[in-house]
């Protein structure tokens, strides 16, 4: 079929609109007439997992919470993306809202940037540790955040020990780092929820599916979220859209209570910020049972 210029013009500014429209924040984004919670920040800068590095941290605390009641946990890495009030996901605003609609327990949310090194010579730019604390398997990160960060950040709050009542949620490196602490360390974190997850070989995450596979006669108590797009990234690194529904399909082999989505977008937080409160919904699903 051949298409009129002026037609195929129009089609072709048409399709990046309805894409767009298709991954909209929707009301559940946007500040309501809800209790609002309290947002804070502090620097951390004395590690000893990873020496020589400051970040920034969040910590929201909802205007549910009451310090007689242990309060739920979820741990974001890269805070302040995902904890902006204007970003893709816009945490402070989606707990408001789904924790006064009772879909959601009252969660204290911890925000945890990448550590950064001061530069060695003047003029020099300051070096991120992203990827070396985010993509690197093993327990150094969740020794980090269990260990020293969280202490800190969560000092005179009441905070549950319940694995159930605990999450980590992460963006890229930050969605296998969100799924790397929960599998090194499922007595702290039994919920994991991971966008355009790095389950690439950046530094060896690549490993995971078949990890989780042959986890299956014994596998952790994790129920996981992970969400992807098929204009994901393909790289050196390996290929995104790929890589997660190997993710996925491992999951499901070895019966883990999980859920996909997978959308057309590309490495960015559109679709997963359009989903966010639903992720959340299915996330908490039977929180008023406990």
């Amino acid at each position: 079929m051949r298409f009129h210029p002026v037609v195929l013009a129009l089609l072709v500014v048409a399709l990046p609109l309805r894409a767009a429209e298709a991954y909209a924040l929707g009301p559940d984004s946007q500040p309501q007439a809800v209790p609002h919670g309290t947002v804070r920040t502090g620097t951390f800068a004395a590690s000893k997992v990873f020496p020589g590095t400051t970040r920034e941290f969040q910590v929201y605390v909802p205007a549910q919470y009451r310090p007689e009641q242990p309060a739920c946990l979820m741990v974001f890495f890269d805070g302040s993306g995902m904890m902006g009030a204007n970003g893709a996901y816009r945490v402070p605003v989606v707990f408001d809202n789904l924790i006064a609609e009772g879909d959601m327990p009252v969660t204290i949310a911890v925000g945890i940037n990448p550590g950064t090194v001061a530069p060695g010579a003047p003029g020099a730019k300051a070096r991120s540790q992203r990827s070396y604390e985010y993509d690197s398997l093993g327990d150094a990160n969740a020794r980090f955040v269990l260990d020293e960060l969280l202490p800190v950040a969560l000092k005179d709050l009441n905070v549950t020990t319940d694995p159930a009542g605990r999450a980590a949620c992460g963006n890229s490196s930050g969605g296998i780092a969100a799924f790397t602490i929960a599998w090194e360390r499922p007595d702290s974190f039994h919920k994991v929820v991971s966008h355009i997850g790095s389950f690439t070989n950046i530094q060896g995450g690549n490993v995971y599916p078949g990890l989780v596979r042959k986890s299956k006669a014994a596998p952790k108590p994790l129920r996981v979220f992970l969400q992807d797009g098929s204009a994901d990234l393909d790289n050196l690194h390996g290929n995104w859209p790929l890589s997660s529904q190997d993710m996925a399909a491992a999951l499901k082999y070895a019966e883990y209570d999980y859920k996909f989505e997978f959308g057309t977008e590309a490495h960015n937080g559109k679709h997963g910020g359009a989903i966010f409160p639903d992720t959340l919904r299915w996330l908490w699903r039977d929180w008023q049972k406990k």
